[in-house]
């Protein structure tokens, strides 16, 4: 069986993660899982209308996230449901990658990560970014981007937090999944 791109990126390391980073991220096909988030929004006007742009979710506290995974051999796309429906907020990536790195499409900007796991969490780092995927910014403008995926309670845990220079903090949110059959135990 091909490798998910996650199993490509991380190794070895991969078959050392806790179980509920392995399950998840071990998908061929696609997959459902469902869970909880809460979202922290900044409130600047810059930080409004970036987040807009990048599609990020709205602000909601204890809000029931869905995420469908679809994998296949040139990598994956997330299409995550925050919130219920009239006020959800829709958010899909693309991931895939190459030269080591993940690569995530959201919106109109590419980023490039290097993964790394240390103590059963993955850190997302990032290394690069394009604007359109042909204009390059620089990498340094979004040290403040921070991602991690780990296992609490069993369960898969994420938090993703950004903040740009001059623009402030876009986005917090963290949450929980399980795979959709196990969530309403």
């Amino acid at each position: 069986m091909t490798p998910t791109l996650y199993q490509t990126l991380l190794g070895a390391a991969f078959f050392r993660l806790p179980d509920a980073l392995r399950t998840l991220h071990g998908v061929h096909g696609t997959a459902r899982y469902t869970g909880q988030v809460t979202v922290v929004r900044g409130t600047g006007l810059l930080s409004r209308l970036c987040a807009r742009v990048a599609g990020l979710p709205h602000a909601m506290t204890d809000a029931p996230v869905t995420v469908d995974f679809a994998s296949g051999p040139k990598g994956e796309i997330w299409s995550r449901l925050f919130g219920t429906p009239p006020k959800a907020s829709r958010m899909r990536s693309r991931l895939w990658h190459r030269a080591g790195e993940l690569r995530e499409r959201l919106g109109p900007v590419q980023f490039r990560f290097v993964l790394h796991t240390w103590d059963g969490t993955i850190f997302w780092n990032v290394v690069g970014v394009r604007l359109l995927g042909v204009l390059p910014l620089p990498a340094a403008l979004f040290r403040d981007v921070r991602c991690n995926e780990r296992e609490v309670d069993g369960r898969y845990a994420f938090e993703v937090e950004a903040a740009l220079p001059l623009v402030g903090h876009l986005v917090r949110y963290h949450g929980w999944l399980l795979p959709d059959d196990a969530s309403a135990a």
